[in-house]
């Protein structure tokens, strides 16, 4: 298996956050982690996201990623910041092209033909479907998947506790993405660990 297969093997839902106060960083995948959610992915959407990915490296057993990457520069800080794979929400030759020669595991958004096709030149078979639910949802994923039979999805963007368990059954699909995981606020590490343990038991084989 490619490392970004492994990556998003390891539990069925990779949480999607948005980290406001790297204060909440330790906490939220501390929860996280206890919970059975591993792969945690920190999206570049605030100003305190690098240095809260930074931080939860040190949680043992998180796997610590950048989303929202969209440039070669926002790579670059996200692995200078420790990243261990990185998420994009769409895929542009210029952002493939130095994910690809950095070696990082790369999960990049699609939502075509011709997304998939573009990532498939570089080498790539793995990719997020987003935003899911405003993009045909699980339909338009397995009639995209259909002329690609070696591509798997993480399906990302309206996807809640109820409705993941229909992307999951998808032959295509190996994990999904959700930002229901973690509450808005201040970080209740109970709250946290029960919503993630919901989550984890959800079967991505």
């Amino acid at each position: 298996m490619k490392p970004i297969e492994i990556i998003m093997r390891t539990a069925p839902v990779i949480p999607v956050l948005v980290i406001e106060d790297v204060a909440h960083a330790l906490p939220i995948a501390r929860a996280l982690v206890a919970g059975g959610l591993r792969v945690l992915e920190v999206t570049l959407r605030t100003p305190a996201a690098l240095e809260a990915i930074a931080a939860m490296k040190s949680v043992e057993g998180a796997i610590v990623g950048a989303g929202t990457v969209t440039n070669p520069d926002e790579l670059k800080a996200a692995i200078d910041a420790g990243s261990e794979f990185i998420v994009s929400p769409g895929l542009t030759e210029r952002l493939g092209q130095a994910a690809v020669e950095s070696g990082i595991p790369f999960l990049p958004g699609t939502a075509t033909a011709g997304d998939i096709m573009r990532g498939l030149d570089l080498g790539l078979t793995h990719f997020k479907f987003f935003p899911a639910s405003t993009s045909g949802g699980l339909p338009a994923l397995k009639a995209l998947a259909a002329p690609f039979h070696q591509v798997k999805f993480c399906p990302t963007g309206g996807i809640n506790l109820a409705s993941a368990p229909e992307w999951l059954a998808a032959d295509p699909v190996l994990c999904v993405g959700g930002s229901w995981v973690v509450p808005k606020g201040t970080p209740d590490e109970a709250e946290i660990e029960r919503l993630a343990r919901d989550a984890s038991a959800l079967s991505n084989t």
